[in-house]
């Protein structure tokens, strides 16, 4: 008898935390989260998968407002 495959958690999931709080982004790194962001937003609803375009658009939102904040301070 053969044991099932097991199941490996995400790659997300085994790696280590990639967030990093913003206080420790400089504003060239915001921005380049923000176009990151914002060009897998933009593949995403050309590939037409609303959802993610959406959590993708969010995350660039979040660095822009991030951005905003670091210029405002």
């Amino acid at each position: 008898m053969t044991r099932p495959a097991l199941m490996t958690r995400p790659a997300l999931m085994t790696r280590p935390a990639l967030r990093t709080q913003r206080g420790n982004l400089g504003p060239a790194a915001l921005r380049q989260a923000y176009e990151r962001y914002l060009a897998l937003a933009q593949a995403a609803a050309l590939a037409g998968d609303r959802i993610e375009a959406e959590r993708h658009y969010q995350q660039a939102e979040h660095y822009l407002r991030s951005l905003a904040e670091d210029r405002a301070a």
